[in-house]
């Protein structure tokens, strides 16, 4: 996910990411919900970025959302977080120590092509473009994270949680 480091970003989802995914206890809700619930952390932010327009999006629209960067998580996202991960603890004959620079650089594509995937939701799928208007950015947050989520059957509440309190800190 976006690190602060590459700042030069100036799209506003870019820049929405970097800053909502410093916030304390965001990166490890993300992760969580990534790995235990098969979420999109790219489109759940779109969604969360969404709120912060003011738009509050149904089930239909984050299905929409979801299934227009689908075939480019799948074939690129993925398979990259999958190697960065594996090189972590090193690919047998080779230590971890003997791939730390692969990695790194796996690390640096990865965060690229998520930073492509949002580029290219910003793009093609305008905020005024969704949903309807909503009373607050929290509401819409909440509404917004309900409808991904049902993608998934739920979003386990914990993590949940910490995403909304974040937000909530984040906008005020």
């Amino acid at each position: 996910m976006p690190n602060a480091a590459d700042g030069r970003r100036d799209s506003a989802f870019w820049q929405f990411s970097l800053a909502f995914y410093a916030r304390p206890q965001v990166a490890a809700a993300c992760i969580e919900l990534q790995d235990s619930a098969g979420i999109d952390v790219n489109v759940m932010f779109y969604v969360l970025f969404l709120a912060t327009r003011l738009r509050q999006i149904d089930r239909a629209e984050a299905e929409r959302i979801d299934a227009q960067v689908k075939a480019w998580r799948e074939l690129a996202v993925i398979p990259l977080r999958a190697l960065r991960r594996r090189l972590k603890t090193g690919i047998a004959p080779l230590p971890a120590t003997d791939t730390d620079a692969l990695r790194s650089e796996v690390k640096r594509i990865e965060l690229e092509t998520e930073r492509i995937e949002q580029q290219f939701l910003e793009r093609q799928m305008p905020a005024d473009s969704l949903g309807s208007q909503a009373e607050s950015a929290i509401a819409a947050a909440r509404s917004n994270l309900a409808a991904y989520g049902s993608l998934f059957g739920g979003l386990p509440e914990a993590p949940s949680a910490v995403l909304l309190a974040a937000y909530s800190q984040h906008v005020a």
